[in-house]
């Protein structure tokens, strides 16, 4: 697929139309990480939030909480 740098505002930029974020799983307001490496090849990464042992410990007493019954009745 080719893109063209076009002028936004006081910036260029390249429109991702909505089959292309389709493809990527992309929605407005993902963050990217941008790479530009060797020879100019440019990467787009998504920015994956990163959860804390502590957090994603929490979090899984909270849903085994939540759904204590439910994890119950699995278990029979």
């Amino acid at each position: 697929m080719v893109k063209t740098i076009k002028k936004i505002g006081n910036s260029k930029g390249i429109i991702f139309d909505a089959a292309l974020l389709d493809l990527a799983g992309l929605k407005e307001g993902d963050k990217l990480n941008v790479t530009v490496h060797e020879g100019g090849t440019i990467t787009l990464v998504p920015d994956v939030e990163t959860i804390s042992s502590e957090d994603a410990g929490k979090a899984a007493e909270e849903i085994i909480a939540a759904n204590s019954e439910l994890f119950r009745r699995l278990s029979l």
